[in-house]
């Protein structure tokens, strides 16, 4: 591996540049990488580094061929969904309180991503059918937001139960169409943070409401547990949440869809049940 090679493996890993000190360099014979107790994230950047190097026909030749391609990477362990109940929900609301305590309520009861909730703006709201109409997403990089379509590029509707009907003509009053519903009209919402030390809106009202730490993304599982225990099928709660198909939705929330094999079981022992004994 030749110094450019090495500089440029060390900038992605966020180490000391010294392509001198060989006792550091990066193992490339998959063979003797010692995964175990290794940080995923180093070697996603050492794997994805030293893939893009060609190697024989160019640098020093000093290795044939590229052994960081077809390196498997260890699983990414998956985060526990964090869900809440309607009462833990109605607690962190009124510990929000005001136009926060409408932002808990509408991300718990429609499930939409942060940046669609931020995005979305008065002309998006049908009071009467109750419905919210996700056309755009707003992404925040830095102090630069950029808007763009839902994550999956297809808008959908979202209906919001009618108890959010007066807090949300509250926060559209004296707006024109065009304007977010949130904040002043202008400026997108900016995602509170939640990890660490931060001493966020959503962190102060989760400590007052007596809840566990959990994000602001986990009120979008929340709104898929509620929907689903509310008796709402796969394909409903794919809608609502704007997944790519049901399969997605059934993936992600397998969980949430255990209860239903000893539901379809007992069903199927009280249909019997009822031919068995007519006879």
């Amino acid at each position: 591996m030749d110094t450019l090679m090495w500089q440029r493996v060390q900038r992605r890993c966020g180490r000391p540049q010294d392509p001198s000190a060989r006792s550091r360099r990066p193992v490339v014979d998959n063979r003797s990488v010692p995964w175990e107790g290794r940080c995923r994230c180093t070697w996603e950047h050492l794997r994805g580094g030293c893939a893009r190097f060609p190697v024989g026909g160019s640098l020093d030749r000093r290795i044939p061929h590229n052994a960081a391609r077809g390196v498997d990477l260890p699983r990414k362990g998956k985060k526990a969904h964090q869900y809440l109940t309607h009462d833990e929900v109605h607690r962190l609301a009124t510990a929000a309180g005001g136009e926060r305590g409408t932002v808990v309520q509408v991300a718990a009861y429609t499930g939409l991503r942060w940046g669609e909730l931020s995005a979305l703006r008065v002309r998006d709201i049908d009071m009467l059918r109750r419905r919210l109409a996700v056309t755009e997403n707003a992404v925040r990089n830095g102090a630069d937001v950029h808007v763009g379509s839902p994550k999956t590029h297809e808008r959908r509707s979202v209906g919001f139960p009618s108890f959010l009907v007066l807090p949300l003509a509250r926060l559209c009053e004296g707006k024109a169409r065009e304007d977010l519903v949130f904040g002043d009209g202008l400026e997108y919402m900016q995602r509170p943070r939640a990890s660490g030390g931060s001493r966020s809106w959503f962190v102060t009202a989760l400590d007052a409401a007596g809840l566990e730490r959990m994000t602001v993304h986990d009120l979008r599982h929340t709104a898929a547990s509620l929907a689903i225990s509310s008796g709402a099928n796969v394909k409903a709660v794919q809608r609502m949440l704007g997944h790519a198909s049901a399969a997605m939705t059934l993936d992600v929330y397998a969980d949430l869809f255990d209860d239903d094999v000893d539901t379809v079981s007992a069903a199927l022992d009280a249909a019997r049940s009822r031919v068995v004994v007519a006879k």
